[in-house]
């Protein structure tokens, strides 16, 4: 019954700071843009594949394989 004096307190300070933190979500944007993000996961950039190789600054992928 002792532990229960520390423990209680202990759960309502961690619940009112996830709830604080959800809150200041809420606040400054996080949720504004949820079809936004998922859809982001569709667009193929040229720079932004695994294995490209990086040349001179604005060169894309396929100008380094053209100077082979």
């Amino acid at each position: 019954m002792s532990s229960l004096v520390f423990l209680v307190p202990l759960a309502l300070l961690l619940g009112a700071a996830a709830l604080g933190a959800f809150f200041w979500s809420l606040r400054s944007g996080q949720y504004d843009d949820l079809e936004g993000a998922g859809a982001r996961i569709f667009v193929d950039d040229a720079n932004d594949r695994a294995g490209a190789r990086h040349g001179a600054a604005g060169e894309t992928p396929q100008d380094q394989e053209g100077s082979k």
